[in-house]
């Protein structure tokens, strides 16, 4: 702390000794009394500590794209480096199951520890739903990499979703894009006008298969929606109700177990021998694609080239992100989201270090300022494009890719073509 020099109070008027009380009481108070907290509270960091920040992935119920959001997220750090002479720690991922409860209990985890500013995750929109309340009410803040459903946002006409929470922030993009490209592709490119669509009744599924039967209604086609339960193994009373109806296509963007089960079911159905299968971003698995009925499938993806693309804060490209991933862990990445992880690690950071001060030995990060910082973001160059968050916390590019699995030995997502690329 400063040393203030105090003047031989006898030879001061009774005027200056008054001033000069004041003058001190001021400074003790404003600048020279310790920082001071915002509304939300403040995180401090002692000299020689780390800063920490906190992973939620699914590492079972949906490991093939929890697990790889978790390196991400850990390249990232690594890629940054220290933030005002701290060293950032995320710790060992936890588990979110891709639950609504799981996500609750890994949020209940986080919080309890008061050493920590921020989260990435959740992977699953489900279990968002469930840890936001948690977190939002601590004052934390949290980037998604991989969370899709409209109700953790809004509906994009400034209606605010019925999940969304201060403090939530993603960097993959709204559903609402995702159904008006399926939508817009099954019906102008594949000349598709009666579908079935497929949802487990969960965030993510049920609010995209909502938004695809609004689309594809809107263009002149026609949809029914059936709800399963996830874990259902038995699918063929489902499809024989589908294959009533006689639809040109079904369009489930169900998790990878639920979708592996319709892929392998529907031919066993009269009827929907030849019928069109449109499936969604969960359902990029490689060992979904190496199954013998998976050919012909379409699948709908982020957008994954990213040209040149590079990280304004660490200066790497998708290409250098792979190949440091392959690397470290001997094995190309199982999801498409990967660089949305690196990218939701990276402005949360960069938020992190513009509002940490600095004060004697000690860094100060305010909770409301990181939310403010955060929500400012705009322009920032990712490797995924040019990332701006709105007053609701989408802050993805609405770019999505449609896929064809069409030859049975490619099983790696990055080789199968893209048919289809949507825009907003």
């Amino acid at each position: 702390m400063t040393r203030m020099s105090i003047p031989n109070v006898k030879s001061l008027s009774l005027l200056s000794v008054v001033l000069l009380t004041c003058a001190m009481l001021f400074w003790a108070s404003c600048g020279g009394g310790g920082f001071q907290a915002g509304s939300l509270g403040t995180v401090e960091v002692p000299e020689g500590e780390d800063i920490h920040i906190r992973s939620l992935s699914s590492l079972t119920g949906a490991s093939s794209l929890g697990v790889p959001n978790l390196r991400g997220v850990a390249l990232a750090v690594a890629d940054y480096g220290p933030i005002k002479g701290h060293n950032v720690t995320m710790g060992g991922g936890i588990d979110s199951l891709c639950t609504e409860e799981g996500g609750r209990a890994a949020a209940d985890t986080v919080v309890g520890d008061p050493r920590v500013v921020g989260i990435v995750g959740t992977s699953c929109s489900i279990a968002a739903t469930g840890a936001m309340p948690v977190v939002s009410e601590a004052g934390l803040v949290m980037v998604s990499p991989s969370n899709t459903a409209p109700s953790l946002t809004s509906d994009l006409k400034g209606t605010q979703g019925e999940n969304n929470r201060p403090g939530y922030y993603r960097t993959s993009s709204n559903d609402l894009y995702h159904a008006q490209a399926a939508a817009g592709f099954a019906y102008d490119e594949l000349g598709l006008h009666t579908m079935a669509a497929i949802d487990d009744g969960g965030p993510y599924t049920s609010g995209l298969t909502g938004a695809f039967a609004e689309a594809f209604q809107g263009m002149g086609g026609s949809t029914t929606t059936y709800t399963i339960s996830r874990g259902d193994t038995d699918l063929v009373p489902l499809l024989t109700r589908i294959a009533e109806g006689s639809p040109d296509g079904i369009f489930f963007p169900l998790f990878a177990g639920e979708g592996t089960r319709v892929i392998q079911q529907v031919g066993q159905v009269g009827g929907l021998e030849g019928v069109t299968l449109i499936g969604g971003t969960a359902m990029l698995d490689s060992e979904i694609l190496a199954l013998p009925e998976a050919e012909g499938i379409y699948l709908m993806s982020p957008e994954v080239g990213f040209a040149s693309n590079t990280n304004e804060t660490t200066g790497k490209t998708n290409d250098d992100l792979v190949g440091a991933y392959m690397k470290q862990y001997n094995q190309p990445p199982t999801s498409a989201y990967l660089s949305y992880a690196y990218d939701a690690t990276t402005i949360l950071l960069k938020a992190v270090e513009e509002t940490a001060v600095v004060e004697g030995d000690t860094l100060y990060i305010d909770r409301a300022k990181l939310r403010e910082n955060l929500s400012s973001t705009s322009g920032f160059n990712g490797i995924i494009g040019s990332i701006t968050c709105d007053e609701f916390g989408d802050c993805g590019t609405g770019r999505v890719l449609i896929l064809h699995h069409s030859d049975p030995q490619v099983t790696d997502i990055a080789d199968l073509p893209v048919v289809n690329r949507f825009a907003p």
